[in-house]
């Protein structure tokens, strides 16, 4: 892992067989028999999201990466997160695993 603060900033969970990855920060390798959705070039901090039952909380400033979850199937539940940004913060960073 390089250029970033946390494994989540650079590859997340999508639903059981895939993930969200900025392959700049994380080698795919490591990942082996997941499908792998890949961050637009120009939104390298866009590999952070949450599935929450049959949608992904997903920031509303990466837009070009949200086109690529949308074109294979997923729905998004766009949220601001601007504010927790600023200090490398994300989706995953407001959450609780609830079982």
């Amino acid at each position: 892992m390089t250029d970033c603060l946390h494994l989540k900033t650079a590859v997340t969970r999508v639903d059981d067989n895939t993930l969200l990855i900025n392959k700049n920060w994380v080698d795919p390798a490591y990942f082996p028999g997941f499908n792998l959705i890949e961050v637009d070039a120009s939104e390298p901090f866009a590999a952070n999201c949450l599935p929450v039952h049959e949608k992904i909380i997903y920031p509303i400033t990466f837009p070009n990466t949200r086109k690529r979850l949308e074109e294979k199937g997923y729905t998004i539940a766009p949220v601001d997160l601007s504010e927790l940004a600023k200090a490398e913060g994300a989706v995953t960073c407001c959450s609780l695993i609830v079982a």
